[in-house]
């Protein structure tokens, strides 16, 4: 039966607090006591276990076939939107990686257990770290699903309720600038498996992080005086500064064995994904030597053929089948087992600069076409390619047309973020709703109507059984009526 992940996550909470602060369990004496365990959680193994988990974040599915990346070979349900598997793929989301989190921010907090946890680095900056990851796993939830729990969440209360999107967004703005700020001196973190305990890089990270999520923000504040480009600049501004060389990207390299690049997993036995027709006819339309990285056929040959997307089996069976050179997700030597996952990069933090820059939002606006072509840079080199050539930066589909500062170039750079982005689905899709670059087309064998690419997820039957009360005032309050949880709503910023 399933469980509300947001209840999975209350009750673990409540079953930790009761067995590690419950005086009544002393009355036993030590007779149960193992003297090699102790009660106080491990810190650096919690933090430990969240980065190694960040390929269920932005190596996710789901939105990677909503915005096309990728095209389904043998079961194409999500594909063709017959189906909302999307919202379940991960029912423990809440009471994962985000419990773990809570529970470092809670060990560093309390008196009782502060000092122990402070031999696995300074109190303030695993809480800052704590805080800054929480933002990160909250900001794919709430641009798949729209308004979910947000300060009600993880907190032990089982009737939780669901925070408006806005007021999310607003809140994780305000947790990244807090956390950049906690940070201190002190003893390196350990279980930093990330940026190794470089508090400069999470700092940056952070700040990168700000940037895009008042990015994604352009369709509700588009002036250079809103709430959005505030945010943009502030973050821009401050003295950490931001992601601006592959040195300093946000990654994962994975040590293999029980902990496997996420895209060998893909077609270790199975082949039921490859790159999308969608995706290699703009890579070939460019002449994008990114191509070599994103897909090869499964002898590790690069390949163009992309398989089409949003066919029904009885099509897209065949045409495999008849296709044996068709594109797999990555070349081969892109997802061996230790391949790395690109969490944030240069290439799209200096693309953002680039599209704030063209909208007139800060004062880098003579550097536009710099900071546009210093991000397709990046984002070549940080697979270890060469840098594009003059000829590619001049193609009339790559090279900025209009004046600067003016928005006129916005399609273009924002053609490149959804080529930077790739395969980060939750990303593409996130930002392809916001741009509708590139024009996609819904699947030819799309079931829902009107026939549309889906714009979010939906709350899934559990939800409804379990916690149907917040559940329908959401959705009340965010599109007008209980019969609006549909794929085809809009969240909040996606007007």
């Amino acid at each position: 039966m399933k469980k509300s992940i947001y209840k999975i996550t209350t009750f673990a909470l409540a079953v930790v607090l009761l067995f590690t602060s419950c005086d009544k369990l002393s009355d036993f004496g030590h007779t149960n006591t193992n003297p090699g365990v102790t009660n106080t959680p491990n810190t650096a193994a919690l933090l430990t276990n969240v980065l190694s988990g960040l390929a269920n974040y932005s190596a996710h599915r789901g939105g990677a076939l909503y915005c096309q990346y990728f095209s389904e070979t043998q079961y194409p349900e999500l594909s063709i939107y017959t189906t909302n598997l999307a919202n379940v793929t991960m029912p423990a989301i809440y009471s994962g990686h985000l419990y773990d989190l809570e529970n470092i921010i809670i060990t560093n907090t309390d008196a009782a257990t502060k000092v122990v946890a402070e031999l696995n680095g300074a109190n303030a900056n695993q809480i800052a770290i704590a805080r800054i990851m929480k933002t990160y796993i909250f900001w794919t939830i709430t641009d798949r699903w729209g308004d979910v729990p947000y300060k009600t969440a993880l907190k032990g209360n089982p009737s939780v309720s669901f925070e408006r999107q806005e007021s999310i967004y607003k809140g994780m703005i305000t947790e990244l600038t807090e956390a950049v700020a906690q940070f201190t001196t002190g003893a390196a973190i350990k279980g930093d498996i990330a940026y190794n305990g470089d508090i400069a890089n999470w700092k940056k990270f952070a700040n990168s992080m700000r940037m895009l999520m008042a990015l994604r923000l352009s369709k509700v504040y588009p002036t250079s005086a809103g709430y959005a480009a505030t945010e943009f600049k502030a973050a821009l501004a401050d003295a950490a500064g931001s992601i601006d060389e592959n040195s300093e990207n946000f990654k994962m390299v994975p040590p293999g064995g029980n902990f496997r690049n996420t895209f060998f997993n893909m077609y270790d036995g199975r082949k039921d994904y490859g790159e999308s027709a969608t995706m290699t006819t703009i890579m070939s339309n460019l002449s994008d030597s990114r191509q070599q990285v994103y897909g090869s056929t499964v002898l590790g040959v690069a390949s163009s053929t992309g398989v089409p997307f949003g066919r029904v089996r009885t099509f897209i069976d065949p045409w495999c089948g008849s296709h044996p050179d068709w594109t797999y997700v990555m070349a081969n030597a892109y997802r061996t087992e230790t391949s790395p996952y690109y969490i944030l990069t240069a290439g799209s933090v200096l693309l953002a600069r680039a599209e704030a820059a063209d909208r007139g939002w800060t004062s880098e606006t003579a550097n536009t076409k710099t900071l546009y072509e210093a991000g397709i840079t990046a984002s070549h080199t940080q697979w270890g390619i060469a840098a594009p050539s003059a000829g590619y930066l001049a193609n009339a589909s790559v090279a900025l047309p209009g004046a600067f500062g003016t928005g006129a170039n916005v399609s273009f750079i924002n053609l490149q973020q959804y080529i930077a982005f790739y395969p980060d689905g939750i990303q593409g899709w996130s930002n392809w709703r916001r741009t509708n670059v590139p024009a996609l087309t819904p699947a030819p064998d799309g079931t829902i109507i009107p026939l549309v690419i889906p714009r979010r997820y939906m709350y899934s039957t559990a939800e409804y059984s379990l916690n149907a009360d917040s559940v329908k005032a959401t959705i009340v309050r965010q599109f007008g009526a209980e019969d609006k949880d549909l794929m085809n709503s809009r969240i909040w910023w996606d007007k």
